[in-house]
């Protein structure tokens, strides 16, 4: 039978987690009674992941395996779309679980022709300080959805006040395709992609996109210092390439980093006393922000902590981006 789903899941090491993000699967399908099937894209993985994968699911969910090297997300998740049979296709990332309810919830919206929606992502803190200070960038750049979660829909007018994200996110098939083959990225190594902004603008343009709290799922954020900064030093890199355009509400902040940057720098050198004060006043500018939020006490003191360390990993990301752009138009001229 041709299943109505297929769960396009990339994975790249992700032993760790990976089995709890298919046994959440398994029961999402199983209420929703959706024929489904899984595609895992082993995306170079050096560790157990795919032998994770297959335990989780035993036998109770259509499985099919594709394997590449690491080419990065947005190929596997091209290659996962290329496989797919199913016509309506929810991306999944490996360390997003899905509410046992989810899947139930968008299935009963499909049938009255709301098929494109992004989930409602909870960041599961734990008290972890780098997992809480996730959670609040999250949450603070959507405050107003956050604020009062509730079914809607959005479009490109109103694109940049809701959370979305391809890590939970479910549309025909032939739309996600569509969008794929469209997207544009600057780099020419696609696995520094941002396969997130650019592709939900562009359905956004054409379609209405959906997102509820009931339509939820939880991630799982690095919770060590080491994968803290060498996740912020790729959000920079992906940001630039997401947000360094003009249709982007962040692209006047992306263009004028660079030489803000630059004159921090050569300031620095100069009067070195300004490197603790820069990071002093980063620290009272992230909390003053969260008290206005009202958030709690141990959320302002991971987002004051830790601002700037990510400050600085976000922004060598971001120069490091613009390097690999100057260096490829180079190759091309």
């Amino acid at each position: 039978m041709r299943p109505a789903l297929s769960v396009i899941l990339p994975a790249y090491n992700e032993a760790a987690q990976i089995g709890r993000t298919v046994e959440a699967l398994v029961e999402a399908v199983r209420r929703s009674e959706l024929a489904t099937e899984l595609i895992l894209v082993d995306d170079g993985s050096a560790d157990g992941t795919v032998a994770v994968a297959e335990e989780a699911c035993a036998g109770q969910l259509s499985l099919r395996i594709l394997r590449q090297r690491n080419l990065g997300r947005l190929q596997a998740r091209r290659a996962g779309l290329e496989a797919a049979s199913g016509e309506l296709v929810l991306l999944l990332d490996g360390r997003v679980t899905l509410a046992p309810d989810a899947l139930r919830f968008v299935a009963g919206r499909v049938a009255n022709g709301e098929s494109i929606w992004t989930g409602h992502v909870d960041v599961a803190a734990n008290r972890n300080p780098y997992a809480l200070f996730w959670k609040l960038i999250a949450e603070l750049a959507w405050d107003e959805y956050f604020a009062h979660p509730r079914t809607t829909r959005f479009d490109a007018a109103t694109f940049d006040r809701f959370p979305k994200g391809t890590g939970c996110f479910i549309a025909p098939r032939q739309v996600l395709l569509e969008a794929v083959d469209a997207f544009r990225s600057y780099y020419a190594e696609q696995r520094y992609a941002n396969d997130d902004t650019p592709l939900l603008r562009w359905i956004a343009e054409r379609h209405a996109i959906g997102v509820s709290p009931s339509f939820s799922a939880v991630y799982v954020p690095r919770t060590s210092l080491d994968t803290f900064l060498r996740h912020s030093f790729r959000r920079g890199m992906v940001f630039l390439d997401g947000h360094g355009r003009r249709e982007s509400r962040f692209f006047w902040p992306a263009v004028g980093f660079y030489p803000a940057s630059t004159l921090l720098a050569v300031a620095a050198l100069r009067r070195p006393v300004v490197v603790p004060a820069a990071a002093a006043a980063i620290s009272a500018g992230a909390a003053a922000f969260a008290l206005r939020r009202r958030r709690a006490r141990d959320e302002i003191v991971s987002l004051a902590a830790l601002a700037p360390l990510y400050a600085v990993a976000h922004g060598a990301g971001m120069w490091r981006g613009l390097s690999l752009v100057v260096r490829d138009r180079l190759r091309d001229a």
